[in-house]
């Protein structure tokens, strides 16, 4: 079975509202972005490729469409009728992560070819920040930004946000921070604590994903997005040690290179040893925001570092597909 679409006789859905396609609702920024979805007038479908285990985690008046981007066959039922498509599918974790830039770029390929025939309006895609002109731009970020431009070239108007580290609770690159912190006293730092990275809180970039569905048609754009604060990774564990009462001491070492730094946090956190060393290979990378653009499209104040955290550390109640994370389909964050 292709598709499994509910009726929405008893909903109060109505046919002629526009469709909006979430890809990656099972991922940590999808499952938060899908709720806020459903408040708005609109009909909202889902992708999935275990679409039996999605179905008991989401609510009924959403549709299910059953199928993957590495499938192009089966993303032509997906994209039909579908005014705009969010696009939150990074396939650097789970059995891919060994080939996952050219897992990514064929899935991209397959997307950008069936939302064009199918007509869709916009394509709304979340990725790394970074700067493309870096000869040693990491793998991760460059296969990030290589996802956006196949999008772009599609002909449908794509808009591209960038982001740095993602802060909230259940965000990969924020649970790196906050295992190494709550896990080691001491540190042996590597070099790429010192880096600069504009991170920003996981309730502003829904804010911002939320917007983009608004604009008046226009051209594809990159839009670079960042919290208040441009900090370094090390300030961001004082940050968190701070609001946690811990004490951690930080000692610089030259010598731990991002293999052995990734090495060093699969002894200390959750996550996979291959994820790891992708994510910190992009560490080493500055990831600030460079071009204002989005302050002259959205109307959005991004809160800053100490504010973003304060509120990722609160109790909070998983979102219906969390139970399902982490998912090969999710953005980075």
């Amino acid at each position: 079975m292709n598709a499994l679409i509910p009726s929405f006789e008893n909903s109060g859905a109505t046919g002629d509202l526009p469709v909006i396609l979430l890809t990656g609702a099972s991922g940590y920024v999808g499952g938060r972005l899908l709720p806020e979805l459903l408040k708005q007038p609109i009909r909202v479908r889902c992708l999935a490729r275990d679409s039996v285990r999605l179905r008991s985690r989401i609510p009924e008046n959403v549709e299910l469409v059953q199928g993957d981007v590495l499938d192009a066959a089966s993303l032509t039922a997906a994209l039909a009728g579908v005014d705009t498509a969010y696009y939150l599918v990074h396939l650097m974790s789970g059995s891919e992560s060994k080939n996952f830039e050219q897992q990514d770029r064929q899935a991209a390929e397959n997307f950008a070819k069936a939302a064009s025939a199918a007509g869709v309006h916009r394509i709304i895609y979340l990725g790394g920040l970074g700067d493309d002109s870096d000869p040693k731009l990491s793998p991760h970020l460059r296969s990030r930004h290589e996802v956006g431009q196949i999008l772009r070239e599609s002909g449908v108007e794509t808009i591209e946000f960038r982001a740095s580290l993602v802060i909230g609770a259940g965000s990969l690159s924020f649970d790196l921070v906050q295992s190494l912190t709550d896990r080691l006293p001491v540190m042996l730092c590597p070099k790429w604590l010192t880096t600069p990275t504009q991170p920003i809180a996981v309730d502003d970039v829904l804010a911002y994903l939320l917007a983009a569905k608004e604009l008046p048609a226009g051209k594809s754009r990159i839009v670079e997005i960042g919290g208040e604060d441009v900090v370094t990774y090390e300030d961001l564990i004082h940050e968190y040690a701070a609001q946690k009462g811990l004490r951690r001491w930080l000692i610089s070492v030259p010598v731990l290179t991002p293999w052995l730094s990734s090495l060093w946090l699969a002894l200390v956190t959750p996550s996979s040893f291959e994820v790891g060393r992708h994510l910190i290979e992009g560490l080493k990378n500055p990831t600030v925001v460079r071009d204002p653009l989005a302050k002259t499209l959205f109307p959005i104040k991004p809160m800053g570092v100490a504010e973003s955290m304060r509120i990722a550390l609160l109790p909070r109640e998983p979102t219906a597909t969390s139970e399902n994370q982490p998912h090969p389909q999710h953005a980075a964050g």
